[in-house]
């Protein structure tokens, strides 16, 4: 049974599903009953793992005490390094150029405070208008940081339809006076995957340097940032990675820049061998390690170990099949299901420019997201008019994919959103 054998009957979707050979995962996560949860590329779920492993941290900590850094099931020393390990064949990296440290936002912070070197005419930080608006917040304030003016030295690239960003729009705007680009690996509303391998190779051809935003890829496509040549990158880990609510983020460095001194210098930055020497004169790791700032929030990193050993099990190539499959038949439903409806889907339709979820967008979208909800559908509203619906591999089914649709036709059917304001919650 294939896809392209569609057909918008349940049965189908059963059929699918007993072919999948991901469906065992489903059984190690806490998924509530009587709800479909289509917000992982929000907040993952909990898996059993997560909770086991976080459980032994604490264990550990109820043991061990202070030793918990040397000794128990994790000890805490050396986890950053060793999650850095489990994340890198996620990003295709080698594992000392990965490490578990942070947040998104700051670790954005550590790498342009690192590899933003403005000199001459070659000043400018070249990012995109649908980015997430946290790394604009970043960029601004690392320009004043130096005492730029945002407005005159951060370049934003316009959307030609407010959907896509159009890669030979981004080269061209590779001038000589940019010193770095900022990108994300796929822009957050619409789920387009941009071509990451190209973009890297026409910015350094003009001696640019070039990071990724990964929070909307990482734990659902595979990448290849060491091939690629990326210079740096970051990401958080409770979207597709399921590390649980503000779980502590990653990095990439190129090992091509190991070396290079922190821009945000912190004590667990240190080599190893010298950090508890307590000198004044900071000893770097050699690796993507430096880049860490302050003391791992332990608790927050414990979760992604049990996570991260699914994503091992599963594979990454399997976990993008899956995902690609499910967003093809989401889309198929939609169009045989829901014409007629004043619904747009505004991801790309080729496999090789979407992502994990599928773009659904309509004027009425914070209205019915309400009422998803009240029948038990858990999506994703962003403003102004999108919803975001991710049925992950791991644990969404295709049967449940049919069964979103089947709600979304109802409510529209019966103007069941009508009775909800179109605005959105505090938290969309």
């Amino acid at each position: 049974m294939h896809i392209e054998d569609f057909s918008p009957t349940q049965g189908f979707a059963r059929m699918l599903d007993k072919e999948d050979a991901l469906s065992r995962f489903r059984d190690e996560f806490y998924i509530k009953p009587d709800s479909i949860y289509m917000d992982g590329n929000s907040l993952g779920l909990l898996s059993k793992r997560a909770e086991r492993t976080l459980l032994d941290t604490i264990e550990d900590w109820k043991d061990y005490g202070i030793d918990g850094w040397t000794k128990g099931k994790q000890p805490w020393f050396f986890l950053s390094e060793k999650l850095g390990k489990m994340i890198a064949p996620l990003i295709g990296a080698a594992p000392d150029e990965v490490i578990a440290s942070g947040s998104t936002t700051t670790n954005l912070h550590q790498l342009v405070a690192t590899f933003y070197k403005p000199t001459g005419s070659r000043t400018k930080i070249l990012a995109d208008e649908l980015n997430f608006p946290s790394d604009i917040y970043a960029l601004k304030s690392q320009l004043q940081v130096h005492g730029l003016d945002p407005d005159a030295h951060l370049i934003s690239l316009k959307s030609r339809d407010g959907r896509f960003i159009e890669e030979d729009d981004m080269i061209e705007a590779m001038t000589d006076e940019v010193a770095l680009v900022i990108l994300p690996t796929v822009l957050y509303r619409s789920g387009q995957v941009l071509d990451m391998k190209r973009l890297t190779l026409e910015a350094h051809k003009r001696n640019i340097l070039i990071g990724f935003d990964a929070c909307h890829s990482i734990g659902a496509i595979p990448h290849s940032f060491s091939e690629w040549d990326v210079d740096f990158a970051y990401w958080c880990n409770y979207k597709y990675l399921n590390g649980g609510p503000g779980a502590v983020g990653g990095l990439y460095v190129n090992r091509k820049h190991f070396g290079a001194s922190p821009g945000l210098a912190g004590w667990f930055g240190s080599n190893k061998e010298k950090q508890f020497d307590l000198e004044h004169t900071f000893t770097p790791a050699e690796t993507a390690a430096a880049y860490q700032i302050g003391t791992p929030h332990v608790l927050s990193l414990a979760p992604l170990i049990g996570s991260l050993e699914m994503f091992a099990e599963a594979g990454i190539e399997n976990i993008r099949q899956k995902s690609l499959h499910l967003t093809q038949y989401l889309m198929k439903l939609i169009e045989h299901e829901l014409a007629n409806m004043n619904f747009i889907i505004g991801n790309p339709r080729e496999d090789s420019r979407r992502s994990g979820h599928v773009s659904l967008e309509h004027d009425e979208a914070a209205r019915i997201c309400k009422a998803l909800k009240e029948n038990g559908v858990v999506p994703d509203f962003r403003a102004p008019n999108i919803i975001r619906l991710a049925p992950v591999a791991l644990y969404n089914t295709f049967e449940e994919v049919w069964k979103v649709v089947q709600v979304l036709k109802i409510i529209m059917s019966e103007k069941q959103y009508e009775k909800f304001a179109n605005e959105r919650d505090i938290v969309a």
